[in-house]
């Protein structure tokens, strides 16, 4: 139910999720721009690497086109260009499994990740955006709701950005934890906000943190346990990689040694 007492000011709302998603934005692309310029990443990958960065960047553009509509009371556009965010979601989904199925049976899990937690984890994490993404949509009608449900799903892919702005080789290995806790400062942000503008914090702030933390341990349960195994052997099976173990950490990058 909408709380009256919050969904008052909502060109104030309007603004704060738009700085906010903005800022969410300029780190997730700050992440990818620095791995870049210091050349730990470049445009030598396969195809698949590439399209699944053209869906992930069309996205954040999406969200930011969204939120800046919004915040300018441009309603009608917002909701036709929601129309195009549905169906880009879809290849968030398709895409985001592929590359990480791909990167473990090719050998380019990153090295500090084990990749039978990396397979369980990065889809799920990818899966439970989602699942925000589409309780936004069923509460478009509650803007309180709908804005802060948006960001909290956004705050769920915000872990490969971070991921490339902390010094990941030094986390193992609760690296992927680390990457995607990191991202709660954006809710906890939207909390503060919430308290001196509303009085009280929105719930949909909670459910977003609660979201984020249950993945992160279920992601953990089961990447670390026979149903994970199973995944990872499913995953890899027909590639050089079959029945190999899954929590090897790959070796870093670089000549072998000698």
């Amino acid at each position: 139910m909408t709380d009256a007492n919050i969904a008052a000011p909502v060109a104030d709302d309007r603004r704060f999720i738009r700085n906010l998603a903005t800022g969410m934005a300029f780190i997730l692309v700050s992440g990818f721009v620095v791995q870049l310029a210091t050349g730990r990443s470049s445009f030598n990958s396969p195809l698949i690497v590439h399209a699944h960065a053209v869906a992930f960047m069309g996205w954040v553009g999406i969200v930011l086109t969204q939120v800046w509509l919004a915040g300018a009371g441009n309603v009608a556009l917002h909701k036709q260009v929601g129309k195009l965010a549905a169906v880009w979601a879809l290849a968030l989904v398709v895409l985001g499994t592929w590359v990480t199925f791909a990167a473990v049976q090719t050998g380019r899990t990153p090295f500090f990740f084990q990749p039978q937690h990396f397979v369980v984890a990065n889809p799920l994490s990818l899966y439970a955006a989602i699942g925000l993404l589409i309780a936004a949509y069923m509460m478009r009608k509650q803007t309180d709701w709908h804005s802060r449900l948006q960001i909290v799903s956004f705050v769920l892919l915000m872990g490969p950005g971070f991921g490339r702005l902390l010094p990941m080789p030094f986390l193992p290995p609760y690296a992927f934890e680390i990457a995607g806790l990191v991202a709660l400062i954006f809710p906890a942000i939207g909390i503060f906000y919430d308290w001196r503008a509303h009085g009280r914090p929105h719930p949909a702030w909670f459910w977003g943190i609660g979201v984020l933390l249950a993945v992160t341990v279920v992601a953990r349960v089961i990447g670390f346990s026979p149903i994970g195994e199973g995944i990872y052997d499913a995953v890899v099976a027909g590639t050089p990689l079959a029945g190999t173990s899954g929590l090897d950490f790959p070796p870093p990058p670089g000549p072998p040694p000698g």
